[in-house]
């Protein structure tokens, strides 16, 4: 089930990350870092903080309690290249800057995530650049900065250079995958004989993504969303659908959500029963809808406060964030809830008008420059939540139609 927040930040959004100790949600867009929290009443409490530059990418590392952002300053009594790019560290209880580490001319910052590695219990940040160049149609040089934090400063203790942009880095199983242009590349942390760690390339894979923009991981399997499929590193399933990648989670073992630029979700499952290698290969595409936004960052998490000793079902919960300054969840739910809430949504659409006359189904149908689609496997919360706006005279007839009361 797909639901938003009444909340429209405006400008657009770059990065979403999630503070665990507080329910706190960090949010990176141009010019400034919101911190925001989310009272009883389920209501977004917004506090800006002013940053006079672009922030790009964020990040909380919970140890040291602090933020990394990647940014942009533009100076434009600066000459040819007018933009400055900067890894900056913040306070996460005063939200100021206390350290800067200034990235190299034409240098951007394209990622940055909290990680650690094997046999070592520090926490890292790393940092995956690019160097934009005019003259070049696709970047061919990027470096991965490891960083850690020392008694409130930023200290880079390795650095990598790679072959093309980093556009994307990701945990996985005590080492650090990239993904650099066209190829996904694995890292092993390495000590060395003079006391200090390394990057050592331990495998990497190529196999015809036009650029890989998106990974993520789930034990031992990794997806990767590039402009036009996706796949995984062994390759061992793929949807052959074309679209243009904005984003991908895991939602478990076999299902994976997917953003695209027609401001379209969808989610494909593994073919693990297929009758042979080739059908097994494919990734089938089991739901489908239209957001109406563009969807550029999905974080695996949740907008309330989970009791361990809660007696109510947990259910899994995708945080996602839109360029337009949107934030909504997605939630799997269980088969029972969903066919009741489908049945609800059928008979809500009796009842209440799309804006201009649009229905309900074609708006929120999947479509592209190829193909429209009904929308499948996908409710959508906004409308389900409006039963509750809903007169007397109509709940009582839309619970007849449901054969259950209204209590």
């Amino acid at each position: 089930m797909v639901s938003e927040s009444m909340v429209r930040l405006g400008d657009r959004l770059r990065q979403v990350d999630g503070i665990n100790s507080k329910f706190i949600l960090a949010i990176a867009k141009e010019g400034e870092l919101t911190i925001d929290t989310i009272d009883d009443i389920q209501k977004l409490h917004i506090r800006p903080i002013p940053l006079g530059e672009h922030a790009r990418r964020i990040c909380h590392q919970e140890q040291s309690r602090t933020f990394a952002i990647c940014s942009v300053k533009y100076n434009p009594t600066s000459g040819e290249d007018s933009r400055m790019h900067f890894v900056r560290l913040v306070d996460n209880r005063t939200f100021e800057f206390i350290s800067t580490y200034s990235l190299d001319t034409y240098e951007y910052g394209c990622f940055i995530i909290c990680c650690s590695f094997s046999d070592d219990n520090n926490v890292y940040y790393c940092v995956g650049t690019a160097y934009v160049l005019l003259e070049e149609n696709e970047p061919t040089k990027g470096r991965i900065l490891v960083f850690t934090v020392e008694d409130g400063q930023l200290q880079l203790i390795a650095e990598k250079e790679t072959n093309g942009a980093v556009y994307c880095l990701n945990a996985f199983n005590g080492k650090l995958l990239a993904a650099i242009n066209k190829k996904i590349q694995l890292y092993k942390w390495v000590l060395r004989d003079d006391g200090t760690n390394e990057l050592q390339s331990e495998c990497g894979h190529y196999h015809g993504h036009t650029q890989a923009l998106h990974v993520q991981t789930r034990r031992d399997f990794i997806v990767v969303g590039d402009l036009h499929e996706e796949g995984d590193i062994e390759e061992r399933d793929r949807d052959y659908n074309v679209n243009w990648m904005l984003a991908v989670e895991i939602l478990d073992d076999d299902i994976y959500l997917a953003a695209e630029n027609n401001f379209n979700l969808f989610t494909v499952r593994k073919n693990s029963e297929g009758a042979t290698y080739k059908e097994r290969g494919r990734l089938e595409v089991v739901g489908v809808y239209h957001l109406g936004e563009l969807g550029n960052r999905f974080r695996i998490g949740s907008f309330f406060m989970r009791s361990p000793d809660s007696d109510v079902v947990q259910i899994p919960t995708v945080i996602f964030g839109t360029s337009n300054g949107v934030i909504g969840v997605i939630a799997s739910l269980p088969h029972e809830q969903y066919v009741f809430l489908q049945k609800l949504q059928s008979n809500l659409k009796k009842i209440i008008k799309g804006v201009g006359g649009i229905s309900h189904e074609q708006w929120r149908s999947f479509n592209n420059e190829k193909k429209t689609v009904e929308a499948r496997n996908f409710l959508d919360g906004d409308l389900i939540e409006s039963f509750l706006d809903v007169n007397n005279s109509k709940t009582d007839e839309i619970s007849k139609a449901m054969d259950v009361s209204v209590e």
